[in-house]
């Protein structure tokens, strides 16, 4: 069996989100829990079903990963697009999108 984690969107902004050890969300896929045998695998299942029947995510899925050195790898592309970013540069100068203020009333 592969090595997984669980992963999902974080409700409240849409961030990729990974759950680690102590059952938070995580931003970093290096920083999550990876479930290496049957009973981990379905407990990752259960928690991803609550976390979402609480409104705290969603499109949670539990994705095969690899470690190499250290080095958690998701197996399918769009799952190390979720954790790594896009797959080619962006046009020269383009720094992401930026969070601004609404505008005064």
């Amino acid at each position: 069996m592969a090595d997984k984690v669980l992963t999902a969107n974080r409700l409240s902004d849409g961030i990729s989100v990974w759950l680690d050890a102590a059952g938070t969300w995580n931003e970093h896929l290096q920083s999550a829990f990876v479930a290496r045998h049957k009973e981990a695998v379905e407990a990752l299942e259960a928690t991803g079903k609550q976390a979402y029947a609480d409104n705290k995510v969603v499109d949670v899925n539990v994705v095969d990963v690899e470690e190499v050195d250290g080095v958690l790898r998701p197996l399918r592309m769009r799952e190390r697009i979720r954790a790594e970013g896009p797959s080619i540069a962006y046009a020269a100068g383009y720094a992401g999108l930026i969070a601004t203020a609404a505008p005064a009333a």
